[in-house]
């Protein structure tokens, strides 16, 4: 078996590899680029699955970072059973081959529960008293122990959020060293979020984007390097492109208007609640699953969603499978929106009624993706509510500003410029110049087993 490790840049496409990323541009020109077809939807854990078990979403079930749990009647995000991915990963498959095989998942997604020799994903600890500590979940336990002791407890709050930056993906990168350093995996799967952040607060071709892939490329140069020096053969390869967008669809604001939502009310604030109402939207960046309870409301909102400026196409089930996206999982109607629009979660039609977690951070709650928890109020206020939680009052962290349009970047379709294609790069023979996604399971299989057929 030949060793490889893979490293996931988050974001990273054609469209921002250049003169600030001179190292990827080095490995480039010593290897070669792909570009990987997006994956429907081309988000995190979609495209994860898709990679790992070298199936389309509409096999292995995930459709998108969250969906609504018809059993529960509730919309759950960031999940991470891997018992809720249906369909066998690269690590079974090459057990199978070689029981000698190893695999290191270093924050890939579904990472609890999945039989990897050794893995790290973020897991705060949720106190009593309302606090959420940084934390990471590992296995074996003692990994975590032995991490925390080298490199301090993963730093969560710059995994996401509004102080997100270069330092989780250091902490990341640290780990995954260490784990190679120790145990030498055979497949080595690390993941480098940083690009997600800026990319999607500033765009790909703002100048403050340009600090951060800086700032990756030296990570990606210490990471290879290391590598290498271990005769441990790296791909690089990226989940999606984020694209520039300057329109925001508040699709649950619609279905209200269309009194098809219902609202509780709560300490005068207003709640979801998703399993009372005819029709409600899960929105995932630039897609968006709609619910519905009769085939007289989907009918209905076919036709009036199909008209909504910002929104590309509304799939019904047969159409989903085309896109091979469709699940028992997925929406009734799944929407893809234009390449410059994305979909916000937001209900509310007075700010003043907002849930108290629209200004929060919190990532499980909202009944869909906010971005804008990566925006800050104000530092001062944000000062205030940590002096007070320090003090041993009970203050909400309430610093997330209600305004879309701070977002300057998104991702999530696949018709969408080859610039903004996800990439594969490494020493890779006779490969198309565009890769399936469902492609990459052997592809790295293949790298392992150098002499196999196709598993």
């Amino acid at each position: 078996m030949k060793r490889i490790a893979v490293i996931d840049i988050v974001g990273l496409s054609s469209s921002v590899i250049g003169k600030h990323t001179p190292f990827i541009q080095k490995f480039i020109e010593q290897n070669k680029l792909h570009h990987i077809k997006p994956v429907m939807p081309a988000l995190t854990t979609s495209a994860q699955t898709t990679y790992l078990t070298g199936l389309a979403p509409s096999r292995h079930g995930i459709v998108g970072n969250g969906w609504y749990d018809h059993a529960d009647s509730e919309i759950k995000f960031w999940k991470q059973s891997n018992k809720l991915v249906q369909g066998e990963s690269i690590w079974h498959t090459a057990k199978k081959v070689n029981p000698a095989f190893t695999c290191a998942q270093m924050f890939w997604w579904y990472n609890m529960y999945n039989d990897a020799d050794f893995s790290v994903t973020p897991r705060p600890n949720y106190l009593a008293d309302g606090r959420k500590v940084p934390d990471c979940y590992a296995y074996p336990s003692s990994l975590r122990d032995e991490l925390t002791e080298k490199y301090g407890k993963f730093p969560l709050f710059n995994f996401w959020g509004p102080n997100a930056n270069i330092k989780s993906s250091t902490w990341i990168a640290d780990s995954a060293m260490y784990v190679e350093e120790k145990h030498q995996p055979t497949l080595n799967l690390i993941y480098l979020p940083h690009l997600d952040y800026c990319l999607q607060k500033y765009g790909p071709k703002a100048e403050e984007t340009a600090i951060e892939l800086e700032q990756i490329d030296r990570l990606v140069e210490k990471l290879v390097n290391l590598f290498q020096e271990r005769k441990v053969e790296v791909v690089l390869l990226s989940e999606y492109g984020i694209a520039p967008v300057n329109q925001a669809i508040h699709i649950n604001r619609i279905l209200r208007k269309e009194g098809l939502l219902d609202i509780r009310i709560e300490r005068g604030l207003e709640l979801l609640d998703a399993g009372a109402s005819e029709a409600f939207a899960v929105s995932d960046h630039q897609i968006s699953h709609i619910y519905i309870k009769s085939e007289e409301t989907k009918s209905k909102l076919k036709s009036l969603l199909s008209k909504v400026p910002g929104i590309a196409k509304v799939l019904d089930k047969d159409e989903q499978k085309a896109y091979q996206i469709d699940h028992e999982r997925s929406g009734d109607l799944v929407l893809l929106a234009n390449q410059n629009a994305w979909f916000t979660y937001y209900f509310w039609e007075d700010d003043e009624k907002a849930p108290d977690y629209a200004r929060m951070v919190d990532i499980h709650k909202k009944p869909g993706y906010d971005p804008v928890e990566m925006f800050m109020t104000s530092k001062s206020r944000a000062l205030f509510k940590l002096l007070l939680k320090k003090i041993g009052f009970r203050a909400i962290l309430d610093i997330t500003p209600l305004n879309p349009d701070l977002v300057k970047g998104s991702h999530g379709i696949t018709e969408i410029e080859q610039e903004y294609y996800p990439i594969l790069i490494g020493n890779f023979d006779s490969l198309e110049e565009i890769v399936e996604p469902t492609s990459i399971k052997q592809i790295l299989l293949d790298k392992v087993f150098t002499t196999s057929k196709s598993l």
